[in-house]
């Protein structure tokens, strides 16, 4: 048995509800006007099956994988979703329980086994989860859904169907990849994933999947390795969640949030034991940021310290006149590995939540500027020459560069997350704005624009409505950076008959075009995409 206490912003609770599929597309009903340039589909991956059965899914991140698509075309858009057919949920439909081990929930040996199948199991491993919810991205002239393990699911964008699972490490020597790639114009992917190499080895990998060549072969067969980033702690590699790129850097940050690997091998015996019990915190360590040539795989042997954060999401990285400029939204410490790891858990006592996000440190959005040409004499000196910025970097005698940022954003106990900038045009390039989600108290309450230049920002927010990552989508024919629309899904249980809706929302100034309600619920979603018509 367990017991769910109603979070105090009234309908929240409804994000993560249970909800069913659709035979097919739905018309929205739209008030305002759809700008008649905005044509194609939202793609968008989240959560919606919350419990099998009997059994509950304990954690946000454990909800079996549903795809979202709203359509735009001539002014009118309709709603679509489907589950992925990943492994799964297959199983867990086919067999009526939860199959395999979670982020965050366990999955019991079937009991219909007898005991030595059982017993054997155990050596076997907990199998890894394909249960793609948490983004969705192009490779070549395909698109798949994703978690943060090993595997992506091929699915048809079109039709929401789930053609087949990809196995990445089939192709690269990764054990895992983040849910943010880098796309470049020309198709070009670049992801991170943890290496898990002989004699437990760690390295994190930059693998680079080509675009679609005249032979049409598929690029996941020419996918490699450009360049391997140190591990600084043998048996325990850091969370990476998304990194920075440029057209001729990358930068990784190792942050202290770390998996235990000794737990994680020995947690495939322990009957209870999820992937949530293998992380922990190493504040002592600091930052380490690492940065590598993109074209020719080669480490930079410049050590880039600074104290303790840590992040989900970079916001954007860019190269300017020898230095690179590296913005990121960031947690201070401990509270980060609470937050993800237990106050995300849709089990939990909503007051507890509360309570220890009020007296948890204040999140930041910040700017740390990284000296590319070190001189010896500099030791001691600031060398950040930039003068539109206050971060600095100072070299010291043991040869280490001391990072102290610029803080760009920071609201009373409210956070910007999720960012998305002009990226076609602007990603890995000096940019102006970044959008946001607002989360009061880890709830997403409001949609922010950022000046990253000026610090200047504009709100759009409503009562008791509870908005998603916002997309944003440029003007085909733009002359400005912010000249376009900004996508969000809301879900506004409380305050009138249309339970969801998407917002379209001017780019420049926040406010609202149109929006398109649907007579569904709409649970959580993550992360997503435009893909144009």
């Amino acid at each position: 048995m367990y017991s769910q206490v109603e979070h105090p912003a009234g309908g929240y609770k409804k994000l993560f509800e249970t909800v069913e599929e659709l035979s097919s597309p739905v018309t929205a009903h739209v008030t305002g006007r759809i700008p008649t340039w905005l044509r194609g589909s939202l793609l968008r991956c989240g959560p919606g099956l919350f419990e099998v059965g009997a059994e509950p899914f304990y954690h946000l991140f454990d909800g079996q994988a549903l795809l979202h698509k709203f359509d735009f075309k001539e002014g009118h858009v309709t709603y679509h979703r489907r589950f992925v057919r990943t492994d799964a949920y297959v199983r867990a439909m086919t067999e009526k329980r939860i199959v395999i081990t979670e982020f965050g929930t366990y999955a019991y040996p079937d009991p219909c086994k007898n005991i030595f199948s059982r017993f054997f199991s155990y050596f076997k491993g907990v199998e890894v989860t394909d249960n793609a919810l948490v983004n969705v991205y192009p490779v070549g002239e395909d698109y798949y859904a994703c978690t943060e393990t090993n595997f992506i699911t091929k699915i048809n964008p079109d039709t929401l169907e789930t053609i087949k699972q990809v196995d990445l490490c089939k192709y690269v020597s990764v054990n895992g990849a983040t849910a943010h790639p880098h796309i470049e114009n020309d198709g070009t992917v670049y992801n991170i994933g943890n290496c898990f190499g002989k004699n437990f080895a760690l390295a994190y990998n930059i693998i680079r999947i080509p675009p679609l060549q005249a032979d049409k072969e598929d690029p996941m067969n020419k996918s490699e390795v450009v360049v391997q980033f140190p591990c600084s702690d043998r048996f325990k590699p850091s969370y990476v969640h998304s990194f920075g790129l440029t057209s001729n850097y990358i930068v990784f940050v190792e942050t202290p949030v770390k998996i235990n690997l000794l737990k994680f091998l020995s947690s495939w015996s322990l009957w209870g034991a999820n992937y949530m019990d293998c992380f922990e915190s190493n504040e002592t360590m600091g930052v380490w940021l690492h940065v590598a040539e993109k074209k020719k795989g080669r480490l930079l042997n410049i050590k880039y310290r600074t104290s303790a954060f840590n992040l989900f999401h970079h916001i954007n990285t860019y190269e300017d006149n020898g230095f690179l400029i590296v913005d990121l939204c960031t947690w201070k410490g401990f509270e980060f590995v609470y937050n993800y790891l237990y106050l995300a858990n849709l089990r939990a006592n909503w007051d507890e939540v509360k309570r220890q996000a009020e007296k948890a440190p204040q999140p930041e959005a910040r700017r740390y500027v990284l000296p590319l040409n070190i001189d010896k004499a500099d030791t001691g000196k600031n060398l950040v020459t930039l003068p539109y910025t206050t971060a600095t970097a100072t070299l010291r005698s043991d040869e280490t560069i001391w990072l102290e940022p610029e803080v760009i954003f920071s609201g009373p106990r409210h956070a910007f997350e999720f960012p998305q900038i002009n990226y076609k045009k602007y990603g890995g390039k000096p940019y102006t704005y970044t959008y946001g989600l607002g989360l009061n108290h880890f709830v997403p309450d409001r949609l922010c624009k950022l000046n990253v230049k000026t610090k200047e920002t504009w709100v759009w927010q409503e009562p008791d409505s509870y908005p998603s990552e916002p997309i944003f989508v440029s003007h085909p024919d733009a002359l400005e950076e912010d000249d376009g629309v900004v996508l969000s899904i809301v879900i506004s249980p409380g305050t009138g008959p249309k339970p969801a809706y998407l917002l379209i929302l001017s780019a420049k100034d926040m406010s609202e075009v149109a929006r398109a309600e649907v007579e569904v619920n709409i649970p959580v979603t993550f992360h997503g995409l435009f893909k144009r018509a």
